[in-house]
Order: structure tokens, then sequence, then C-alpha cells
């Protein structure tokens, strides 16, 4: 049996994290002494790998608990989703920094380079960077689904991706509204329900959260000042249509 203060510096946590763990159910541990000093066994750090695994692919903390508690939760496959969806991000950003290799060259004027090269690696999907969020809103078998639907494919899918943005950047001063724009933003929900499955409901809701999520809003922006609300405006407009 792990003392708190040796799990604690095994792991590299602090104490109150543990405590906190126990206190909302997470990681309780599996005895406590007469004088209330808890004892981690084998199968919690075990359980605590797990969970780190989790909080680093941005899964909340509530959506861990409920996903190692339910009968069907297996060690072994969870542990091969932890590879598969690290080696999808750690692609993701070798991606990115061979995309600022070659903008750094690109500005000594060694390299030519298109504007679509200059944003590859990115991704505005909300499946990779904010995988926790996207089961939040959608549940597992959405993002699941999604996320099977992309293996193998994610050079062809960020292709397709960045040209879609390019296209909708270069519309963007157009109403929301207006045919082109609407027939531009539904190549945007066509793509998106090939990694996975949007209602027009839920499309609507991801327009809202390019705007109020600064992170999605500044990466979206790059292609165009003004790109994220556009999109918003014309995702909200196709939905509506539906």
């Amino acid at each position: 049996m792990f003392k708190i203060k040796e799990v604690a510096n095994l792991v590299g946590i602090s104490v109150r994290t543990l405590h906190h763990y126990d206190e909302i159910g997470l990681l309780c541990p599996d005895e406590v002494t007469e004088s209330g000093y808890r004892l981690y066994s084998q199968q919690n750090i075990d359980d605590l790998q797990h969970i780190l695994f989790f909080k680093e692919l941005d899964v909340p903390l509530k959506k861990i608990k409920e996903i190692m508690s339910s009968p069907e939760f297996d060690q072994e496959e969870a542990l091969k989703q932890h590879r598969w969806m690290l080696e999808q991000r750690r692609n993701q950003i070798d991606q990115m920094i061979n995309t600022i290799e070659r903008t750094l060259r690109f500005k000594k004027g060694e390299i030519s380079m298109s504007n679509k090269e200059k944003f590859m690696g990115f991704d505005f999907t909300g499946w990779n960077k904010h995988e926790g969020e996207a089961r939040e809103r959608w549940g597992d078998q959405v993002v699941d689904a999604a996320a099977e639907n992309v293996k193998g494919k994610e050079k062809e899918l960020g292709e397709k991706m960045n040209q879609i943005y390019l296209d909708l950047a270069a519309i963007r001063h157009l109403h929301p509204g207006s045919e082109k724009a609407q027939a531009a933003i539904g190549e945007w929900f066509t793509f998106l329900n090939q990694i996975g499955s949007y209602s027009p409901e839920a499309f609507a809701g991801l327009g809202e959260m390019y705007v109020a999520d600064e992170r999605f809003k500044k990466n979206i922006d790059q292609f165009g000042e003004g790109l994220a609300e556009f999109m918003r405006d014309s995702m909200k407009e196709y939905a509506n249509g539906k």
C-alpha cells in the first residue's frame, strides 16, 4: 500500500489534488486507517494513470468518473485509445512544426508557399484539441464515431478542411444568408458529417463556439479577419433552413 504523500511524489501531483479526487469519488483509496490516513493500492495507482491520461486529453473530471465507473470500462482498450489519440495529437503537432519551419523559410525568400500551405496542421473541427468539450456537448458515441472515421485519412481531411476555410474566407464579405454563402457553409456541414454526426442544431451550436471560444476564434480568423463570426452566422442560417 502507498501513503498519499508517496503517491503524490511518485506521480508528481499535489496531495490536495488526490484529496479532491477522493472527495468527488473519482479516485478513492482502497483503505483508510483508523487515524484517517489514506492508503492506496496498486489498483489505485493504475486507475490514477488512466485518470491522468484522460486529463491530458482534456476530458473533464466528471466525464472521466462516468467512463471509469462504467461496467464496460476496459483498461486495456482504454490504453489503446489513449495511445491512438496521443498519436493523432503528435501527428498534428509535427505537421504544425513543419508549417512553422516552412513559413520561416518562406519569409527569408528561400521557398514559395501558398496560402493553403500556411495553415496545414490547424484543426478547427473541435475533435482533437477540444475532445473533452466535444464529449460533454455531443456525447461519447458521436466523438468515438468521429475518431474512427478520420483514422488513416488525416492528411486528406486536413487538406479538404483548409480548402473549405479558404473558400469561406474569400466570401466572408457577403451576407451569411446569401445563396453563395449558404452553398459554401453547406460544404462545411457535409464535411463535418463525414467525420461525425451533426444535426443542424449541433452545427449551429458549433458555430456559436467558434466565436465564444477565443481559441477557435483566433485560429479561424487567421484565414481572414471576421471569418469566425461569418461562419457562426452562416451556420445559424443554414440550420434554420433545415
